[in-house]
C-alpha cells in the first residue's frame, strides 16, 4: 500500500475521466477496482465523483460532453501554474484553458503538447491529487505516447522541468520522465496502429488475467490482451463508453516508481 503526502513538480499526480455517462462509469469502474464514491458540486453545477481506495483518494470521475469522446486525462503538478502556461507557450504548445481556480481545491489549466497529447496542470491548494498510488485500483503509471518522443521530451523539460533517460523495454526504445533523480512518468511511440497522441493511464492489479476477466464482464473490451515485459504484465482495455486504460502489474525484479 503506497501513500502521497504531496508531489514535486513534473509529477504526475492526478487522473481523472470524462464519460457521457458517469453513473454507469461508476459501476464499471467500482466494480473492477473497488472503489466507492462521493460526489462533489463544481462550477458549472455537475458533480465531480471522488473515486476512494477505503478511505484514500485514488481518482474521479466527472461527466463529458455527448459530442467528445470519454477520455482519462493525465495531471502534472507545479509550483506556479500561470508561469508553468506561459512556458507551455513559448516552447510550442497550446493553452486549451486558461488557469482557473477550482474553489479550495488548486488551479487547472489544459495544454496541448507541441505533438497534440492533452495533458492538464495542477497547482495544489487543499487537494494534492491521489493519495492512495503504486498498489492493487490505484494509478501505476502515466505514459506519454507519441509519435515524436523526442520534442515531447523537449516540451515537458522545459515546462515542468522534468529530466529524461534513455532505455528499452524488450527490445523497444523507452524514455523515462525524473524529477530529481526519481522515475515519475514514461515516453513512447503509440502501441497500436492509428492511436492518437495521448497520455496513457495504467493501474495497478495484483492479477492482470483476472482483472481482464473481471473487465470484460462489466462490458469492458479487451484492446490488447496481457502480454509480459522485463518490467511486468499488461493489457489494455477501452471500458464501455470508449475510454482506453491499461492495467498492470508490475514485475517483482522492476525498480520502484
Amino acid at each position: 500500500m503506497a501513500t502521497r503526502t504531496s508531489y514535486e513538480q513534473g509529477t504526475p499526480n492526478w487522473v481523472d475521466l470524462l464519460a457521457t455517462d458517469p453513473a454507469a462509469a461508476r459501476t464499471f469502474y467500482g466494480g473492477l477496482f473497488g472503489w466507492r464514491f462521493e460526489d462533489t458540486p463544481t462550477l458549472q453545477g455537475t458533480s465531480y465523483s471522488m473515486a476512494f481506495l477505503g478511505d484514500r483518494l485514488a481518482s474521479a470521475i466527472s461527466v463529458q460532453s455527448p459530442d467528445e469522446s470519454p477520455v482519462w486525462n493525465t495531471y502534472l503538478a507545479v509550483d506556479d501554474i500561470d508561469a508553468a502556461s506561459a512556458r507551455a507557450e513559448a516552447a510550442g504548445g497550446k493553452v486549451l484553458m486558461p488557469a482557473t481556480d477550482i474553489m479550495d481545491a488548486g488551479r487547472m489549466a489544459a495544454l496541448l503538447d507541441p505533438t497534440g497529447a492533452m495533458v492538464f496542470l495542477w497547482q495544489a491548494k487543499q487537494h494534492i491529487g491521489a493519495i492512495a498510488v503504486n498498489e492493487p485500483g490505484a494509478v501505476l503509471w502515466n505514459e506519454l505516447m507519441t509519435d515524436d518522443p523526442k520534442k515531447a521530451v523537449a516540451f515537458y523539460g522545459q515546462v515542468v522541468g522534468v529530466g529524461s533517460e534513455g532505455t528499452d523495454i524488450g527490445g523497444t526504445p523507452y524514455t523515462l520522465l525524473t524529477v530529481n533523480g526519481s522515475t515519475v512518468g514514461g515516453v513512447t511511440t503509440p502501441s497500436m496502429l492509428g492511436a492518437p497522441n495521448h497520455w496513457h493511464v495504467y493501474f495497478g492489479t495484483g492479477d492482470v488475467a483476472a482483472s481482464v476477466q473481471r473487465a470484460t464482464e462489466l462490458g469492458a473490451t479487451v484492446l490488447s490482451p496481457p502480454s509480459t515485459s522485463p518490467i511486468g504484465t499488461s493489457a489494455t482495455l477501452r471500458d464501455p463508453q470508449g475510454a482506453v486504460f491499461s492495467v498492470f502489474k508490475l514485475a517483482e525484479a522492476a525498480p520502484a516508481t
